[in-house]
């Protein structure tokens, strides 16, 4: 009897902390900072936007604008963490604990889950430091502001937005900015200018130039932009007509010889004055070539990162009304280190089934793969992807891809990355191409890979979360 009377006495006990924690993180989420937090966000994203629509040619002006940036996604990051946690225990349970992941039963809360001490006063000590530093950016955002406001307005595009995210120009408002002032200089007498624009495989170097490119005001300064590669420098000679004002774009994938480039830079300067120069490159020792200070076209910082995959994972969706699926997002984005055509295929797949079931699978499946290479050779695939190497993921082995004019041709079929991540159809036996993305507006990039049948992480994939449905087609 004694035994039975201290049993439930533990366990009234325990209910009771559980319920006192739970009712002071509910003071703290509904606390008039976390609102207080939200409107000035609010107020902070307006700006950038603007700012993101003016012609900004102040240097100091660009520098207060990647502080007033970093600051707005960071304060996101803290938001999402405070706003979703509270109905989210059992959902954080399974994302942190990947061997508890399991896709055959309901995803339940545990009734003993509560927020510990330690973590209440780290959320706190996040919302107030986001709090902080957002309430220090406002503080100095009026001259900002005012400044802002005698910036030549660049001209609207309809879908501008839609092209940042689809193409992947997101954020980058500091490297734009940067860009289009070198091109848009006045002409000084002399050789033409140079600019590296320098970054690592695949951070959005080459969507940055085309971005700028597009704009009305480049397009009327030049009369001719060409693209070459550095492997062809000789073809600028074979333009020797041009007398057009011209921009020349070089993307270089080694090094090259600087006698073939004195070559190059001669031709450039005898075609006409007020001719620039694009260097495109992730060889750092070509900034050697520039007239001007390079630009570096890093990773997204995390916040950032993860503010982009969330939105582009959620749509049109509302997350708010998806509460279970934030913790998810936050794993991805650390599981993806920031690449930006990963993001966009994985986002795409997800976006389509706001399910936290197949939500799991999915992060259990890029789980499963980033441990063994990472046990195997502390190795992340997506590094081998950028060397050049293939990644075996699950049952197949997928070669680094190709962009649509130099996708290979052949007969083979034809598969989809989200044909194979819902299960709709298993892989055929044998070789086949994998359509990874497919870009919805012009041109229409596709990135193809090779991809080989090759089940011998087989046994290590998770329960299909089509467990009791019909079977799934295969190829052949």
């Amino acid at each position: 009897m004694e035994l039975i009377i201290s049993s439930i006495t533990g366990d009234l006990t325990s209910r009771l902390i559980s319920f006192l924690m739970n009712k002071c993180f509910d003071t703290l989420y509904s606390n008039e900072k976390v609102k207080r937090l939200e409107q000035l966000l609010q107020r902070v994203h307006m700006v950038v936007q603007e700012a993101d629509g003016r012609y900004i040619t102040n240097h100091c002006m660009l520098t207060h604008l990647k502080t007033i940036v970093a600051a707005m996604y960071s304060g996101y990051h803290a938001l999402d963490t405070i706003k979703y946690m509270k109905n989210n225990e059992g959902a954080n349970d399974l994302v942190n604990d990947s061997s508890a992941l399991s896709f055959a039963t309901p995803l339940k809360r545990s009734r003993t889950t509560t927020v510990c001490p330690e973590t209440k006063k780290k959320l706190s000590m996040q919302l107030l430091g986001a709090l902080q530093n957002i309430e220090t950016v406002i503080g100095d955002i009026n001259e900002f502001v005012i400044l802002l406001a005698g910036c030549e307005r660049m001209s609207y595009k309809p879908y501008d937005a839609y092209l940042y995210i689809d193409n992947f120009m997101f954020g980058r408002h500091v490297e734009k900015q940067h860009l289009i002032n070198f091109l848009l200089e006045n002409n000084i007498p002399g050789p033409p200018a140079v600019i590296p624009v320098i970054g690592g495989h695949k951070v959005g170097k080459r969507t940055l130039v085309t971005h700028v490119c597009n704009d009305e005001r480049i397009r009327s300064h030049f009369s001719l932009i060409f693209h070459i590669s550095g492997a062809d420098l000789s073809r600028i000679t074979e333009n020797g007509n041009i007398s057009a004002r011209t921009l020349v774009i070089v993307e270089f994938i080694s090094d090259v010889d600087d006698n073939d480039w004195i070559t190059f830079y001669s031709s450039v300067a005898n075609l006409n004055r007020g001719n620039k120069v694009i260097i495109l490159t992730k060889i750092q020792k070509l900034e050697r070539f520039g007239t001007v200070k390079p630009i570096a076209v890093d990773r997204l910082v995390y916040e950032e990162y993860r503010y982009l995959f969330k939105t582009l994972a959620f749509g049109s969706a509302n997350p708010m009304n998806h509460p279970q699926l934030v913790p998810i997002v936050e794993e991805f984005a650390m599981l993806l280190r920031g690449r930006l055509i990963q993001a966009n295929i994985l986002a795409d797949v997800l976006r389509k089934n706001l399910n936290v079931h197949f939500w799991l699978f999915a992060l259990k499946g890029v789980q499963i793969t980033v441990k063994k290479y990472l046990s195997m050779n502390g190795t992340h695939p997506h590094e081998l992807f950028d060397q050049g190497h293939p990644v075996h993921l699950t049952d197949y082995v997928l070669y680094p891809a190709d962009t649509t004019e130099n996708a290979p041709n052949n007969d083979l079929p034809k598969l989809t990355f989200g044909d194979l991540i819902t299960g709709r159809i298993f892989p055929p036996k044998g070789n086949f191409n994998l359509v990874s993305w497919e870009s919805r507006i012009p041109p229409y990039t596709s990135f193809v890979h090779m991809a080989r049948f090759s089940p011998s992480l087989a046994e290590d994939k998770p329960e299909s979360h089509l467990s009791g449905r019909k079977r799934p087609r295969s190829v052949s």
